[in-house]
């Protein structure tokens, strides 16, 4: 038992799964957001911005890696692609945009098992009372946490269980002008300009 639960006289309950604290991903996003935006409009990043958000969601993998080894099936391979990614940055970072994941499957606290859980942190779903669990469109027992899922989706399209591609950017709509558009607008006054 730890000195706290001794000193409050609490007694564990080994049955319970044990919950794994997920690590504050805020450098994480920080780093993300510098990357993305910070730098101006018209500035292409420098290798280190790109691979920066790499290391730190492989850093914090590692975290939860040593804190519940049964999901190194699936982390250290996904640590692996992180690191590589930083060791080797691409222009730019090809995530998928914040509008992805308001068009994620939302599963209901009611549709999941007891022993249903998230791939990456091991956490079991129902243990947490505010969990927002999702399902990515490569197949329907592809389930995350959203706060486990969102990091690795902003540096990768690709579901870390199967590796199929998630996202496909949706090309513009071309705007068809009509005949008549350009009679429909207003005179151009030079004295108000």
């Amino acid at each position: 038992m730890a000195e706290y639960e001794v000193e409050h006289g609490i007694k564990s309950d080994e049955s319970k799964s044990k919950h794994i604290d997920r690590p504050d991903l805020s450098s994480f996003y920080s780093e993300l957001d510098y990357s993305t935006s910070g730098r101006g409009a018209h500035a292409s990043p420098e290798p280190d911005h790109v691979a920066a958000p790499h290391l730190l969601l492989a850093d914090a993998y590692n975290h939860i890696l040593r804190d519940n080894p049964n999901v190194s099936a699936l982390l250290e391979p996904m640590i692996e692609q992180l690191l590589s990614a930083a060791d080797h940055p691409q222009a730019e970072l090809k995530g998928v945009p914040n509008s992805f994941f308001d068009e994620l499957e939302r599963v209901e606290r009611k549709k999941l098992k007891p022993d249903d859980d998230c791939p990456i942190c091991g956490n079991a779903f129902l243990d947490d009372k505010h969990i927002l669990v999702v399902r990515l469109p490569c197949h329907k027992d592809h389930m995350f946490d959203l706060e486990c899922i969102q990091p690795w989706l902003k540096l990768n399209t690709t579901c870390p269980l199967d590796r199929k591609d998630v996202y496909t950017p949706k090309k513009p709509e071309k705007k068809v002008e009509t005949p008549h558009a350009a009679d429909d607008e207003e005179e151009w006054d030079d004295m108000y300009a």
